[in-house]
């Protein structure tokens, strides 16, 4: 994937060293973004790159200390940089008077117009496959702003017997969405793929979905070269578990793309395995698609490969934003050194194998 930025502005100039403001979290988080980190530096060097990586507290570690999940000081800082790079945030036991965790990563989404939640679903080296699919190789793209979390923030309903939340579905961020997910298509057909975009909903009950379903038709009109498709998400989320091959590019609401993207995960190996991006017109987080599982912190056993795999989506993004072969050549390698050490049999814990998560990425950094 060498393109991630959907419709944008000419692209500004590389600049002299990256500036990464880094969000490793709770749990886990740290742990993988240590061994992010660790890859990031190891492939940037010899290839003249430099990255200037700003650590910052947020999470709920950070919310139980100080009652603020995310300082107003950090997000202006992942405002100022050219990528931010998140480990995993939120805590059981740490709640809103609510009920609800802490989401700061929501919070970046909102602020900066992260609109399109990028999963690459792939079927990795050596790991065995949980479906009897001759390939699987596609990608989900789940609005991430608004849909069914858009009232997250509303008040109670003030009735003790009834609650509700709204699904709100817009035309700009809709157009942006789909924007996103018919580039990602070119581009995956010009490596060789089908270049096809799926649009799962359930616009024969709803009718902000009946809604999203007509800008998707109006945007694809503006892509003739890729194929399209319409699928109810209930009806996708089956085929997808029958036959993943026949998917390239699906996009979805919100809510619908939580759960379709966690299958999707699940159907390639698991969460340790998955990377994301969250991506807006000027602004992306990269981030595994994991939680901060804090029952296996602190004992090398989580799995970094989605944190690595995110950290080639950030040097893929930065490529193209920036027109620079150096970060997607980077980018290719951190790819091609993980496939490697899976196909050599090293593996965690969660996908059958032996290794801890500081000698995973020792094998990876020794690929490179």
């Amino acid at each position: 994937m060498t393109t991630l930025n959907g419709a944008r502005m000419p692209a500004p100039p590389a600049p002299a060293s990256y500036e990464v403001v880094v969000l490793p979290g709770d749990g886990i988080g740290v742990e993988v973004t240590d061994a992010g980190v660790a890859v990031l530096r190891a492939v940037a060097e010899p290839l003249g790159l430099r990255f200037d990586l700003d650590f910052h507290q947020a999470g709920a570690g950070a919310y139980k200390e100080t009652g603020v999940a995310i300082a107003e000081t950090v997000t202006t800082a992942a405002g100022d940089a050219d990528a931010i790079l998140f480990g995993a945030m939120g805590l059981p036991d740490v709640r809103r008077d609510d009920g609800t965790e802490i989401a700061p990563q929501i919070d970046l989404r909102e602020r900066f117009g992260l609109v399109a939640g990028v999963r690459p679903a792939t079927l990795l080296p050596g790991i065995d496959p949980v479906l009897y699919a001759p390939k699987v190789d596609f990608v989900t793209v789940r609005e991430s702003t608004e849909g069914l979390f858009a009232g997250r923030n509303d008040p109670p309903s003030g009735d003790p017997d009834v609650e509700h939340d709204r699904m709100t579905i817009t035309r700009a961020t809709s157009e942006t969405l789909f924007e996103v997910s018919f580039s990602l298509a070119a581009a995956r057909r010009r490596t060789g793929g089908p270049g096809r975009v799926t649009l799962f909903d359930k616009a024969n009950v709803l009718k902000s979905q009946a809604f999203l379903r007509r800008i998707f038709d109006e945007v694809a009109e503006r892509h003739p070269g890729i194929e399209t498709e319409r699928v109810y998400v209930d009806a996708g989320v089956m085929m997808m578990v029958r036959e993943p091959e026949r998917f390239d590019v699906v996009v979805m609401e919100n809510m619908f793309g939580d759960i379709v993207s966690d299958l999707a995960a699940g159907i390639t190996g698991g969460l340790g395995l998955a990377p994301s991006a969250d991506i807006g017109r000027d602004h992306a987080v990269f981030q595994p698609c994991h939680g901060s599982a804090p029952d296996i912190a602190g004992r090398d056993l989580a799995n970094p490969v989605g944190m690595i795999l995110s950290v080639a989506m950030m040097l893929d993004w930065l490529g193209d934003r920036h027109d620079d072969a150096r970060c997607l050549d980077a980018a290719r390698r951190v790819r091609a050194a993980v496939d490697a050490t899976l196909a050599a049999g090293t593996r965690t814990r969660d996908v059958g194998g032996t290794a801890g998560t500081t000698s995973f990425t020792e094998a990876v950094v020794a690929a490179l």
